[in-house]
């Protein structure tokens, strides 16, 4: 069944449906009505001559150029040909179909005032597979995404490139082989494609939702270590998080609790009276970003259904406003929080890697796990590269929203850079996927020296592990472990299974 676009309730979830997994979509009589009602009035403001930024004018520096009614048809042709001005390599198909999702929504709300078959060819397009091929780089996250919503453009209007079942195209071979025809630009239509900061977003909503799982996945990982270490585990008591009041780190604990709930160590036996922080402060560390993922969420969504768009039309009371409603920075801001969250997690994931390989920390494990320590190395490298990874993170951690550069004559003289966070926030999470793997393989090869019980959902977890990499006796290269376990990481099955085991964290 079709998810369908109304200009409200389009879920981060929703977007990933129809983005990552192919999910069809259809908008809704109501917001066709609005499309209609909307360019109604602009129809009519062009007979009369009324000035209008960006349609019979120029934009940008060019705003108070006035255009004739000539200019005025060809000048929505020539705005997406300069404004396609990206460079490089192409974005994942998932994140062009994300933002063709987010802008239909936009347009659903019936204030861009672009026709209606304009929005209708955009869906057609996604539910056809008809994905155009734009570059990665080029948006600074202000006029919104103009640089890669231009390449989108380009294909309604039958150029440009764009792939169908899984070959690269021209825009308008791939319209064809999809039986769709392509769209003449007319006043305000190209304008109403691009202008929003729809790509930046739409990789915001799907980093979030692999942001969030991995989150969980640290919580596992996590678990594991404290089992490995022989962890006190009165620190992740409900009672110390409840009374301090925050609500991640009530919920990380409780996720701590759930991965260990019938492990042997609960039983008793010797412990420490006081564990390291990157023990015992895991709750406060997991569920400060927790709590960071909440609010970028909600910041997500409001633009997810908010009027992206310069400018922006009230047909209902026949006002046309300009301003900076494509500006990136309301969600840019908190997705630099979350690339600095995923960051200082991933750091506390070395540090307890650390103490299991660390003889002198890992409560008598062998030294880097080495089945014959001297002869066999065990993990020892495995720390390097997370330390590699790691300082790689930290590096593209640096926050974007406060590094603009001016552009068009200074007239866009303070932009997002959204794209830039939204792009770093993409290696990031890929080296978090190696890093929480290299825990994982050391903590299972740790509790493999121990003789307790594990928990159910650190058993579960366990399993998936050895279902890929084998415990480390002699030694091996270990280069296609961690790039497996990378993979399982992101692919969440450790995940799917311990929530299988014990239920949903969080």
């Amino acid at each position: 069944m079709a998810i369908t676009i109304s200009g409200t309730g389009l879920t981060i979830e929703k977007l990933v449906r129809v983005a990552r997994h192919g999910e069809k979509i259809e908008l809704s009589e109501d917001a066709k009505e609005r499309i209609r009602f909307c360019r109604g009035m602009i129809d009519r403001k062009l007979e009369a001559r009324e000035i209008m930024y960006g349609v019979n004018t120029g934009i940008g520096e060019f705003s108070e150029t006035l255009l004739n009614d000539e200019e005025v048809k060809l000048f929505q042709k020539y705005l997406v040909y300069n404004h396609a001005a990206g460079i490089g390599d192409p974005a994942p198909l998932e994140y062009v179909r994300g933002a063709m999702t987010g802008r239909v929504n936009v347009h659903a709300k019936g204030h861009s005032a672009m026709r209606l078959e304009i929005t209708q060819l955009i869906v057609d397009m996604l539910n056809a597979g008809v994905t155009p091929f734009v570059c990665q780089k080029g948006s600074v996250g202000a006029c919104g995404d103009l640089a890669p919503m231009s390449q989108i453009a380009l294909v309604v209007m039958g150029e440009g490139s764009a792939y169908y079942k899984g070959e690269l195209l021209s825009g308008a071979e791939a319209l064809s082989r999809a039986g769709l025809k392509p769209e003449v630009l007319h006043a305000r239509d190209g304008l109403a494609i691009i202008n929003g900061s729809n790509v930046l977003n739409a990789m915001n909503a799907i980093h979030i939702y692999d942001m969030d799982r991995w989150l969980k996945q640290a919580e596992i990982a996590a678990a594991m270590s404290l089992e490995a270490l022989i962890a006190n585990f009165k620190p992740y008591n409900d009672k110390l998080h409840l009374a301090r009041g925050f609500s991640g780190a009530v919920r990380t604990a409780r996720s701590l609790m759930k991965c260990i709930a019938g492990s042997g160590l609960l039983e008793g036996g010797k412990k420490k009276v006081q564990d390291a922080y990157s023990m015992r402060s895991t709750p406060q560390v997991i569920g400060a970003a927790h709590d960071a993922l909440a609010y970028a969420r909600s910041q997500v969504e409001i633009e997810l259904n908010g009027v992206g768009d310069n400018p922006v039309f009230f047909p209902d009371e026949d006002i046309v406003l300009t301003g900076a409603n494509f500006q990136g920075t309301p969600v840019s801001l908190p997705m630099d929080m979350m690339g600095i969250s995923i960051t200082m997690v991933s750091v506390m994931s070395e540090r307890r890697l650390n103490r299991i390989l660390n003889p002198a920390l890992s409560v008598g494990l062998t030294p880097f796990l080495a089945e014959k320590p001297g002869l066999y190395s065990g993990h020892m490298l495995s720390q390097y590269t997370a330390g590699m990874l790691i300082v790689e993170q930290r590096a593209l951690s640096t926050p974007s929203a406060c590094a603009s550069i001016p552009a068009a004559a200074d007239q866009e003289d303070f932009v997002s850079m959204g794209m830039n966070t939204a792009i770093q926030n993409h290696q990031i999470l890929e080296n978090a996927y190696g890093i929480l793997g290299i825990e994982l393989i050391a903590a299972a090869d740790g509790l493999d020296q121990r003789e307790h019980r594990p928990g159910k959902g650190v058993q579960a977890a366990y399993d998936v592990i050895r279902k890929h990499i084998e415990h480390l006796g002699e030694d091996r290269p270990l280069y296609p472990d961690h790039t497996k376990m990378a993979e399982v990481v992101r692919s969440c099955e450790i995940l799917e299974a311990v929530e299988a085991a014990i239920g949903q964290l969080g």
